[in-house]
């Protein structure tokens, strides 16, 4: 039997009161500030391969987070038990690990200041009442109409139909309560191509918090079979220096090792290849990049960030330069900085669209390799350093002229990221990181 649903508003009132009882009887104990999450979360997930089902897969998880501060020592304890027994030794074992940890000057609940005090509907929570007999022919749908797309596909690794509903609740001892219900839905479908040694794989999904927002079942299980059709008979390159265009669902990528570089931890222990570099000119001025965390159904919207903190549209980067970084409260201290209310990260990160789509900016490069896939992780975040497994296609005269294999790609990203010539507008909203393909000048390739 399907798990039933509480409705959004009964399931937050129950989290909510859980919460707060907790965050008195920590102050009971003697915690002199503490902050408790609680949250529930269920889903379902249908996968089918050559038209028949192969998993039904039901998940149900909840769990309480609990952190308490001594002055200026913190223990974390965390458990999946809503029972007060079991939530108030949750609570003991952290106010024990925080009695044994440092002081520590930076620790402690954000600035009450800084805590979100309204509302915003964001419009995050879209349950997909869909059965599982319906998810399965949708399912089997996606993958025939891959089949159907093109003879050459052989075979399939299937096709997945998946919905999760989450709550959670946030509460701490400086009076912060907030918390809201989301959901998000996908489609997926991967197909095989060829056979002997000229075989090849490929994939197509799409995601969004409203499942009327996620592309037809068909137009997925096309796209997966033009993917993969589309690389057969590769070839391998030779040794060379060549401009670089990054397609859409691997350029975000490239926001990773951004965001990676300038976040607290990092910048803090003096471990990015940007560290100091606030104020400078870090891309080229092709680039803007900001952090808009009220779009509405956004798949990294929040009101708030994981301390409460609220959050605040932000432009990071302006014509290349670096305005600004991404901290929590801990982090900022460590910095002589305040919170940007990115404590959990960014939230819908967007590289800026320039004025030309996927053929324009293959025309711009003339020749060049197109990237649409990146393997291993041979990304060095002190110095910069980048060296990925490819794969791709060649281009010459500004058209495709065939695909290629066994590729590496190699630079740094300190370079990379001032080489960006042109970003496309052909944005894939896949996730909270947004991107169009991106091409940048002068990287090497190293073949086989």
């Amino acid at each position: 039997m399907q798990p039933s649903v509480k409705p959004p508003s009964s399931a937050s009132n129950a989290l909510q009161q859980l919460a707060l009882e907790m965050v008195d009887y920590a102050r009971q104990k003697g915690a002199s500030d503490s902050a408790i999450e609680v949250s529930e979360a269920l889903g379902k997930t249908v996968n089918v391969r050559q038209g028949k089902v192969e998993t039904i897969e039901y998940n149900r998880d909840k769990g309480l987070s609990v952190s308490v501060y001594l002055g200026q020592k913190r223990g974390n304890a965390s458990t999946s038990d809503f029972s007060t027994r079991s939530m108030r030794d949750t609570v003991d074992a952290a106010l024990n690990i925080a009695r044994f940890t440092a002081e520590d000057n930076c620790a402690g609940l954000p600035d009450a200041h800084a805590l979100s005090t309204g509302t915003c509907n964001l419009d995050l929570y879209h349950p997909w009442q869909i059965s599982v007999e319906q998810a399965i022919q949708l399912a089997q749908e996606c993958e025939q109409a891959a089949f159907s797309a093109d003879k050459r596909i052989v075979n399939t690794e299937g096709a997945s139909v998946s919905t999760h509903e989450a709550n959670f609740i946030h509460a701490n001892s400086l009076g912060f309560v907030g918390g809201f219900p989301t959901s998000r839905h996908s489609v997926s479908c991967s197909v095989i191509a060829g056979k002997g040694a000229n075989m090849q794989r490929d994939y197509w999904y799409s995601v969004a918090r409203n499942a009327s927002e996620i592309l037809k079942v068909e137009e997925i299980g096309r796209i997966a079979a033009e993917r993969t059709v589309r690389r057969l008979k590769a070839r391998k390159l030779a040794t060379m220096q060549c401009p670089v265009l990054f397609e859409a669902p691997v350029a975000t990528s490239l926001l990773g090792h951004f965001v990676h570089a300038v976040s607290g931890g990092s910048l803090y222990r003096k471990s990015s290849f940007l560290e100091g570099k606030l104020g400078q000119k870090v891309f080229s001025e092709a680039v803007k990049i900001e952090d808009n965390p009220t779009i509405l159904r956004g798949l990294g919207s929040s009101a708030f960030d994981d301390e409460g903190v609220c959050t605040q549209h932000r432009t990071i980067v302006e014509a290349g330069v670096l305005g600004g970084y991404f901290l929590g409260s801990y982090s900022a201290r460590k910095l002589g900085m305040q919170t940007t209310g990115n404590a959990g990260g960014p939230h819908n990160l967007i590289l800026q669209s320039g004025v030309l789509d996927f053929a324009g900016l293959v025309r711009t490069m003339h020749r060049g390799l197109i990237v649409t896939e990146l393997l291993g992780h041979g990304v060095n975040p002190v110095t910069g350093d980048y060296s990925r497994g490819a794969a791709g296609f060649w281009v010459e005269n500004g058209e495709i002229q065939y695909p290629v294999e066994e590729i590496t790609i190699a630079g740094n990203l300190r370079e990379m990221f001032m080489n960006i010539i042109e970003v496309g507008y052909d944005v894939q909203v896949q996730g909270s990181r947004q991107s169009g393909s991106v091409l940048i000048d002068g990287m090497t390739i190293a073949g086989g």
